[in-house]
C-alpha cells in the first residue's frame, strides 16, 4: 500500500515536469529555423506583426521588452524586409491602449503613419495571429517579439493556417528575463489547451485590407 502511494506521489510530481518539457520541445522544434536575429538573414514579408506589451513597468521606467520590439520593428522596416506594420495588442480600457502607444513610438522613430495598421483586439498571442489572418487577410507574416515569444506565435500561427517567421527583438538576461521565461513554460502548455478546446479570439469584427 505504501509502495503504491509512493508511485502515485512520484507520478503527481513528475507528470507536470514531463508535460512542461514536452510542450516546450514541440514548440521549439516547430519554430526551428524560422526565427532570425539579423535583418540580413531574414526573408522579406509584406507585413510585420508586432506583438504588444506594456510600455512601462509597474515599478516605474520603460519596459525593455517594449523598447526592443520598437527597435526591431524599425530595423526591419528600414532594411526593406517589411512594407507595413500591424500592431496587435491590448486595448482593454481608455487608459490602456498598447496599439496606439506603439504606433506613436514607431512614427516617432521614422515609420510613416500610413504604413502602420492597428489591431485593437490582440488581447493574447492567439488572438493576434488568428486575427492577422481572419481580419487582416494575411497568409504570411513576420512576427516581431522576443525569440521565446516568436516561437510560440509561430506554432500557433501555423496551426491556424498562417505562415509565419519571427524576427527576434533583443531579449533580457538576469532576474527579469528568468521570470519571464519561467512563465513562458506555462504559456506553452496553455497553447495546447487552447488548441484542444478550439479557443477563439475575444473579438472578430469587420475585415481590414492592408495596402
Amino acid at each position: 500500500m505504501k509502495k503504491r502511494i509512493g508511485y502515485i506521489l512520484l507520478l503527481v510530481l513528475v507528470f507536470p515536469l514531463i508535460l512542461l518539457g514536452t510542450c516546450n520541445l514541440i514548440i521549439e522544434e516547430t519554430a526551428r529555423g524560422k526565427t532570425f536575429s539579423s535583418v540580413t538573414d531574414i526573408p522579406g514579408n509584406k507585413v510585420g506583426l508586432v506583438l504588444g506589451t506594456a510600455r512601462g513597468l509597474m515599478e516605474g521606467g520603460l519596459n525593455p521588452y517594449y523598447t526592443h520590439r520598437i527597435e526591431a520593428t524599425v530595423a526591419l522596416y528600414e532594411a526593406g524586409k517589411i512594407q507595413f506594420v500591424l500592431v496587435s495588442g491590448d486595448n482593454g480600457s481608455q487608459y490602456y491602449n498598447e496599439p496606439v502607444t506603439i504606433k506613436k513610438d514607431l512614427v516617432k522613430a521614422g515609420i510613416p503613419e500610413n504604413r502602420i495598421f492597428l489591431d485593437y483586439a490582440g488581447f493574447r498571442t492567439l488572438d493576434s495571429v488568428v486575427r492577422a489572418r481572419a481580419i487582416f487577410g494575411l497568409d504570411s507574416v513576420t512576427v516581431i517579439s522576443q525569440e521565446f515569444h516568436n516561437e510560440r506565435a509561430i506554432y500557433l500561427a501555423e496551426k491556424k493556417g498562417l505562415k509565419a517567421i519571427g524576427f527576434n527583438a533583443e531579449d533580457l538576461t538576469g532576474q527579469q528575463g528568468q521570470k519571464v521565461r519561467f512563465r513562458e513554460y506555462f504559456a506553452r502548455v496553455k497553447v495546447f489547451i487552447d488548441l484542444l478546446l478550439n479557443t477563439q479570439p475575444k473579438f472578430y469584427g469587420e475585415k481590414v485590407e492592408i495596402r
